[in-house]
């Protein structure tokens, strides 16, 4: 089978839309990165390098560490967005769910896989994060083997029962922020940081922001299917300002840093994405999503409309702030040389 390099770019930006007939002729790799959702998986990439600039600033880094790490974290993450389809098919949730087909085919409903199948893909992608895993526990030992139980937990029972009972949304806070990169950096130096917790916030309140916006647009969906996802919990109009508070905390936390030492003022560069936030996020949670595809918006993004503009804020907010976090580091390593 052809290696469809063009399908391995496409996978990894956006999440694509694919028929039968083209699922049929991706090759493995391909339909990995289709069916974990790798564009979704490209933010624990990127919490995994946050988490391995942080500690290189202060300890002797381990690169092979640092990738089985990394690998863990994406493989635990494959599994999570697999789960995610399978408990979801078993409940019926994505039926007919055209929202759920706006941010990439569901493997299930599409036939491309049958429920034994996604199962154990699910289980060989666990393997893989949990093999991972231990070697890490035999590296450093000490409090990595809980982190690691606490990654499985919200691996396993996010889809079900966090995000039906409105936990979701603080679970991928955690998960995200103190867990993947404050837990990240205990792993690599062997020591906690309570300024890497914080520092991690601002990134693991944009995934959260993240998720917030796509629970916001299929709010009534999941009200009817008895999803009680937070937006649904607190409504719409509260849903909309704790996402925009979110992201201006983003810019605050990053701020506060600077102002204690912990960060220079280079990380000012993060304030290149300000512009994206006014221009983008803003305007479209001042307002009601509209009932109909407005003509100026991209067809193949409807009906998603939150999400999309706060997912693409994330990722540039999160690439701008590693590469603020390694400037940063270099600024402080070639002065501690001077």
């Amino acid at each position: 089978m052809k290696v469809n390099f063009g399908m391995w770019r496409q996978a990894v930006t956006i999440m694509p839309r694919i028929e039968d007939e083209e699922w049929r002729g991706l090759d493995f790799v391909s339909r990995w990165l289709v069916s974990t959702r790798f564009a979704a998986i490209v933010l624990t990439v990127i919490a995994a390098l946050l988490a391995g600039l942080l500690a290189f600033r202060v300890a002797n880094f381990n690169p092979l560490i640092w990738a089985i790490f990394a690998l863990s974290l994406v493989f635990a993450h494959a599994t999570n967005n697999i789960l995610n389809d399978l408990v979801d098919f078993k409940r019926g949730v994505d039926r007919d769910n055209y929202f759920r087909d706006q941010y990439g085919p569901q493997p299930l409903e599409r036939g491309f896989k049958t429920a034994k199948q996604q199962f154990w893909y699910a289980a060989a992608n666990g393997f893989l994060a949990l093999a991972g895993g231990a070697v890490l526990v035999l590296h450093r030992g000490g409090m990595t083997l809980p982190f690691m139980a606490a990654g499985a937990i919200f691996v396993l029972f996010y889809t079900f029962p966090l995000k039906y009972f409105a936990l979701g949304e603080i679970s991928l806070l955690i998960v995200y922020g103190p867990l993947m990169i404050g837990g990240g950096y205990y792993l690599l130096t062997g020591g906690w940081d309570w300024n890497v917790v914080i520092a991690s916030l601002p990134f693991g309140l944009g995934v959260s922001a993240t998720l917030f916006g796509k629970h916001i647009d299929k709010i009534d969906m999941d009200r009817e299917a008895h999803v009680h996802t937070l937006p649904v919990v607190i409504g719409e109009v509260p849903a909309r300002v704790v996402t925009v508070v979110m992201i201006v905390l983003q810019f605050l936390i990053t701020a506060y840093l600077v102002f204690i030492g912990y960060f220079t003022v280079v990380m000012a560069i993060v304030l290149v994405t300000l512009p994206d936030f006014f221009k983008s996020v803003l305007p479209m949670y001042r307002r009601p999503r509209p009932k109909e595809r407005p003509d100026w918006y991209p067809a193949d993004r409807w009906p998603l409309w939150y999400v999309g503009s706060v997912f693409r804020f994330t990722r540039r907010f999160g690439s701008w702030y590693v590469f603020a976090i390694l400037l940063d580091t270099l600024i402080r390593l070639l002065y501690m040389k001077a």
